[in-house]
C-alpha cells in the first residue's frame, strides 16, 4: 500500500482549518501531520514534520503566505506548496507560483477540486483551478494554432471540448456533469491538456507571467 500524502494546514482562521480537517479525514490516501496559523509557524512546522504538501493561505498577519512559500521552497525544495485563498487574482496567483507554489485554489472551490489539486502537486505538477486556467488558456491555444503547432501533440476533440469548459471557468465536477463522464475522467483529460500545452510546468508559467509583466523576478 502506498504511503499516505502528509499534509500541513496553514491558515490563520481555526474554522477554515477545522473544515479542512474534516475533508481530509475522509481521504484514505492523505493524513494531516500538523497545522499552523502563521507563516512563521509554518516554517517551523515544515522543519519538524516534513510534510509532502503544505496547504498555504496567502493572506495572513505578519509573514504572508507568499513569503512563507518562498522560504519553505528555498530550504525544502521537495515540499509542494498549494495556495488556498479567497483571492482569485492573477497577480497573487503568479506571485505564489514565482515563490514556488505548485497550485492555487480559491476557498470557494469544491472539495473534489482541492483533493484533486493535492494529488496533482504531490506528483510534481502544477494544478490550475478553472478560473486561473481561464486567464491563460486563450494565449496557449493561439500558440497551439500558430506556426509552432507542428511541434506539438494536437489535442483530441474531447480534450478541446474539456478545454473550452476550462476556458469558461467550469469546475471539474461541472465539466463531468456537462459531458456525462466521471470527475476522474475529467482529471485525466485536464492532465493530458496541461502536458500538451505545457501548462503543467511552473517554470514555464512564471516565464509567461514575467513576459506579460504580471510579476517581476524581484517580486516579494
Amino acid at each position: 500500500m502506498a504511503a499516505k500524502t502528509k499534509l500541513l494546514l496553514v491558515d490563520d482562521h481555526e474554522i477554515v482549518r477545522a473544515g479542512l480537517r474534516m475533508l481530509f479525514l475522509a481521504e484514505p490516501d492523505m493524513e494531516i501531520v500538523g497545522e499552523a496559523s502563521s507563516g512563521a509557524e509554518a516554517l517551523r512546522a515544515v522543519e519538524e514534520l516534513s510534510p509532502d504538501v503544505v496547504i498555504m493561505d496567502v493572506s495572513m498577519p505578519g509573514m504572508t503566505g507568499i513569503e512563507a512559500t518562498r522560504r519553505i521552497k528555498a530550504a525544502y525544495p521537495e515540499v509542494a506548496v498549494l495556495a488556498l485563498t479567497m483571492y482569485e487574482d492573477e497577480q497573487y496567483f503568479f506571485q505564489m507560483l514565482e515563490a514556488g507554489a505548485s497550485g492555487y485554489v480559491p476557498k470557494r472551490a469544491a472539495a473534489d477540486d482541492l483533493v484533486s489539486a493535492i494529488r496533482v502537486v504531490r506528483q510534481g505538477n502544477v494544478f490550475l483551478y478553472p478560473s486561473m486556467a481561464k486567464l491563460l488558456v486563450s494565449d496557449f491555444l493561439q500558440r497551439e494554432e500558430g506556426p509552432e503547432a507542428a511541434d506539438k501533440t494536437p489535442l483530441t476533440p474531447r480534450e478541446r471540448e474539456v478545454l473550452t469548459y476550462i476556458a469558461e471557468g467550469y469546475t471539474n465536477r461541472e465539466i463531468a456533469e456537462a459531458l456525462v463522464i466521471s470527475v476522474k475522467t475529467v482529471d485525466r483529460h485536464r492532465e493530458n491538456i496541461m502536458n500538451k500545452l505545457d501548462l503543467h510546468n511552473r517554470v514555464a508559467l512564471v516565464k509567461y507571467a514575467i513576459e506579460k509583466g504580471l510579476i517581476t523576478v524581484e517580486a516579494h
